[in-house]
């Protein structure tokens, strides 16, 4: 039986210990989730939303107490993607006033909106009024029940 290769000194062993090594952090990376991923999660989370359908239209309804119409955007992403998103700023402290207790959520908050087939993502509102958004998505029309078509049979 031939010792040398169980050498740690082995240049053999090392080349594959690093390897190992290197595609371990590599699998770490790769299924750890991204700061991003993570700051949006966090977002969805702290965004509470209620959505009603009516006979025309989705509605979804977000309360952002004290956010001006600059601070929210809203987008539709892809062809039925509806993102909510924006941010609230903390207030500047004023000389010699300091906050006790911080309870008021500040920072980023953003909601995402799988739209249903028959969303007109052309007729699109937004209005934030006393501190409530409300967005309205139109619905298409139905589609027109297709007449049958008659297909001429030959004699052949």
């Amino acid at each position: 039986m031939d010792f040398r290769i169980m050498n740690l000194d082995n240049p053999l062993f090392s080349t594959l210990q690093q390897m190992m090594d290197v595609s371990d952090e590599a699998e770490k990376s790769f299924n750890a989730p991204t700061r991003t991923y993570v700051r949006d999660a966090k977002a969805m989370a702290s965004t509470p939303a209620d959505v009603k359908e009516g006979p025309n239209s989705y509605v979804f309804v977000i309360d952002m107490p004290g956010l001006k119409s600059g601070d929210i955007k809203v987008q539709v992403e892809g062809d039925n993607v509806l993102t909510i998103s924006g941010e609230r700023k903390r207030e500047e402290e004023k000389e010699g006033a300091k906050y006790l207790r911080m309870e008021r959520r500040v920072g980023k908050f953003m909601r995402k909106f799988v739209l249903p087939e028959n969303s007109n993502t052309d007729a699109i509102s937004a209005v934030c009024q006393d501190g409530v958004l409300t967005v309205t998505v139109e619905k298409l029309p139905p589609p027109k029940p297709k007449k049958p078509k008659t297909i001429e049979v030959k004699i052949a």
